[in-house]
C-alpha cells in the first residue's frame, strides 16, 4: 500500500473522529487505532517537554530537555524558521531513522540538494522500515528530529528551501 494511502486513511479517522480503522486489501492488513502506548524498547525514553507559560523567564540551558547537564540538545538546525522554508512533516507515527543501518551514512545532511524522489529518513512504524521522501526539490536547511527519537503524524521532521526560492 502507498504511504499516501496511510496518510489518507489517518486523515480520515481526524475528519470522522475515529480511533480504530481497519482495512484488509488482498493479502494486506492495516489497522491504524488512536492511542494506546508506543511499542518502545525498554532503553529508550520519550523526551519531556516542559511548556514555559509566556513572560516567564526560559529555563537554564537544557533544563528542558531532558539532558540534565545543562547543555543544550543539539538538533542540527538554526534555532528560528526562515520564511523562505518549507517544513517536512512525518506522515506517519513512528520512529525517525536517518540511516539505512547504524553504520551508514545519513540520507542526507544540511546543505544536501535534494529532489522530490530523494529518500531523506526512515520512519519504522509496526515494525516496517518506511522510507520517506523529500517531495520537494531544494536544499536541506535544518533536521529537526534527532536519529532514534520518535515522531507523531505531522511532525516536522526536516526544513528545506525549495529551489528558486530567495537567499
Amino acid at each position: 500500500m502507498d504511504m499516501r494511502n496511510v496518510v489518507k486513511l489517518v486523515k480520515l479517522m481526524e475528519t470522522h473522529g475515529l480511533d480504530e480503522v481497519e482495512v484488509e486489501e488482498g493479502e494486506l492488513h492495516i489497522r491504524l487505532k488512536k492511542g494506546g502506548t508506543p511499542n518502545l524498547p525498554p532503553a529508550v525514553a520519550a523526551p519531556v517537554i516542559v511548556p514555559t507559560p509566556v513572560g516567564a523567564p526560559a529555563p537554564p540551558n537544557g533544563a528542558a530537555n531532558g539532558t540534565g547537564n545543562g547543555a543544550p540538545a543539539a538538533p542540527e538546525h538554526a534555532p528560528e524558521a526562515k520564511s523562505d522554508t518549507v517544513e517536512i512533516p512525518s506522515p506517519m507515527v513512528g520512529t525517525f531513522y536517518r540511516t539505512q543501518t547504524p553504520d551508514a551514512e545519513s540520507f542526507v545532511n544540511v546543505g544536501d540538494k535534494v529532489g522530490e524522489d530523494t529518500v531523506i529518513c526512515i520512519i519504522e512504524a509496526m515494525k516496517v522500515m518506511n522510507e520517506i521522501k523529500a517531495e520537494v526539490e531544494g536544499e536541506i536547511v535544518s533536521i529537526l528530529v534527532e536519529n532514534g527519537e520518535s515522531v507523531e503524524y505531522g511532525q516536522p521532521i526536516m526544513t528545506v528551501k525549495p529551489s528558486g526560492a530567495a537567499s
